[in-house]
């Protein structure tokens, strides 16, 4: 497996952070990367975090890193790309310490889809 960073993602997370007002996110904090070789079907991206220890070994304060696979993800239409990218989003709590939101309670489908809407709408200026 090769990584890479995309910034071109990065932007997008800003962008959709921007517009749904996802405040508790930071940015600046949060890393895109391509990876390159995987051998998944299913899987468009997933989301990682720093785990807690090595967050305190190394000083730093907790960030979160998208994986993109490459393969899967470049076949979905640019609607479906920004719905990825809403999902993984969702995963990050309020309190933006490193954990995780769970499949099923706060990131499902229907919730997915409502946030995608929200975003259409406030990338047209209707909210």
């Amino acid at each position: 497996m090769k990584y890479r960073r995309d910034l071109l993602a990065e932007m997008k997370v800003k962008d959709i952070i921007d517009k749904l007002g996802m405040d508790y996110v930071d940015a600046s904090r949060v890393i895109c990367m391509r990876s390159v070789g995987t051998t998944t079907k299913r899987t468009l991206a997933r989301i990682h975090a720093v785990p807690k220890i090595m967050q305190k070994a190394l000083g730093i304060r907790p960030h979160y890193i998208i994986e993109i696979l490459n393969e899967n993800f470049d076949k979905l239409s640019p609607e479906d790309k920004t719905r990825t990218i809403i999902h993984e989003l969702m995963h990050i709590p309020r309190t933006f310490g490193g954990g995780f939101r769970q499949h099923g309670t706060h990131v499902t489908r229907k919730s997915v889809e409502q946030t995608y809407r929200r975003y259409v709408q406030a990338s047209r200026g209707i909210i």
